[in-house]
């Protein structure tokens, strides 16, 4: 299938195949302050563990909850400079200050070689790399999934790395409404998990063995297991975005949320989100009362529909593109299909000529999905980025992107199975 790229009729892209600065040191104390300035009043601790002695060059990567993520990580790095990886979306109005602050700008699961250089220049410089290889915000609190080329790169790369995990930040402002904050006690801890002599002597699956293992986490097991009480009353507003299948009857995207309960409007059934985090039903049996359970099982759903071979996505999308940083250009109404054979198809119309993304399953690792995105209107999309665009799609149906999301990422790991056992790299 022949890609072709939007008629813009001028370039509005941005290059991010360029070498960040290296961050001033006098931002690097802003930051810091500015830092400490945005957590006041939030109850916060940063801890460090084995990192005696450690000094930059090193890696640090960390789990992936909301913004507030970058403040605590700054508490822990201080005074060394640090640059992270950002995705475009980041440098929307802003560009200038991104890369004032040393930022590195991508764009989300596309394949950006000149991105493997510049994390070796900030190595060379003496820094720390911060990346987010989870590359998206948790969905539901739990570790998401970790890409093969983490390991490639911490062994190409040959310096210490560091597991920053985040605990209490999803639950203060979850994905799916993050507008509401909730006072949560946050836990921030650094961990040095390799040393370079450990790099050397591992290989690449046991090095993502490692870093897997040192940022799992589960935001409701810690919220259970601390005690920590939510007691705002909105506090399952949203929730439905994510826990869009009722285990109940098994219809999709037919379920809602109000203060603290959540429903499904086609069986009638009702769950209360207590205030430590659980699930229960207003009558008769709770399938799930661990919110990530739930949303496990959806993931199996999708992958013994893709598996029987049944599953299929179709929908007129409204797609606003991001070439640049100061603009996202209305695109208008194209075609989105998602499918076993083909993945992520786009086609639409702009400018008098038709334009057509492809990204094939192996392509899409996961999909970049936003709840109530703010940059453009505030309603459910997903981002399909190519190495040179990205492409926010909303769709005409309902609650329907956390599904596609779990298709692509179930889909890429069934068609990498499948190579693996054939024998093709």
């Amino acid at each position: 299938m022949d890609k072709k790229e939007v008629n813009y009729k001028k370039d509005l892209y941005y290059n991010t195949a360029k070498y960040p600065i290296r961050q001033p040191i006098y931002l690097t104390a802003l930051i810091q302050l500015l830092s400490k300035i945005m957590l006041m009043g939030k109850k916060h601790k940063v801890e460090k563990i084995n990192m005696e002695g450690l000094k930059p060059p090193y890696m640090m990567l960390s789990n992936h909850m909301s913004f507030v993520d970058f403040e605590l990580a700054s508490l822990g790095t201080f005074p060394a400079r640090v640059n992270n990886v950002v995705n475009i979306d980041g440098y929307y109005n802003r560009p200038w200050l991104m890369e004032w602050i040393g930022a590195i700008c991508t764009r989300k699961f596309t394949t950006d070689l000149h991105l493997i250089r510049s994390i070796k220049k900030v190595f060379e410089r003496g820094d720390v790399l911060g990346m987010y290889p989870e590359a998206r915000y948790s969905p539901c609190g739990t570790t998401s999934l970790i890409p093969d080329s983490v390991g490639m790169l911490v062994k190409q790369c040959r310096v210490p790395v560091v597991a920053v995990v985040h605990r209490g930040n999803y639950l203060h402002a979850p994905f799916w409404n993050f507008r509401k904050k909730r006072k949560v006690p946050l836990h921030t801890t650094l961990t040095k998990i390799l040393t370079t002599e450990e790099i050397d002597a591992l290989s690449v699956d046991e090095i993502n063995a490692k870093i897997r293992e040192a940022l799992q986490y589960d935001d409701y097991k810690y919220q259970k297991e601390n005690g920590i009480r939510i007691t705002e009353p909105y506090r399952a507003e949203g929730l439905h975005k994510i826990l869009y299948k009722c285990p109940h009857c098994k219809a999709e995207s037919k379920m809602a949320s109000q203060g603290s309960e959540l429903y499904c409007r086609e069986c009638g059934k009702v769950w209360e989100l207590s205030e430590l985090g659980e699930l229960s039903a207003k009558e008769g049996e709770c399938e799930f009362s661990h919110i990530p359970d739930w949303f496990e099982w959806e993931r199996a759903e999708v992958r013994d529909e893709i598996l029987r071979g049944e599953y299929s996505f179709s929908d007129e999308v409204d797609v606003y593109s991001m070439p640049g940083c100061y603009k996202f250009v209305p695109l208008g109404k194209a075609t989105l299909t998602h499918s076993i054979d083909e993945g992520i198809v786009i086609n639409g119309h702009y400018n008098g000529e038709n334009y057509l993304v492809h990204r094939q399953p192996l392509e899409t690792i996961s999909l970049h999905t936003e709840y109530d995105f703010p940059h453009i209107k505030p309603f459910d999309c997903i981002d399909i980025s190519t190495e040179k665009d990205s492409f926010y799609c909303y769709p005409t149906k309902t609650d329907v992107i956390t599904k596609l999301s779990l298709a692509a990422e179930e889909l890429y790991k069934i068609k990498k199975a499948t190579l693996v056992k054939s024998g093709s790299k």
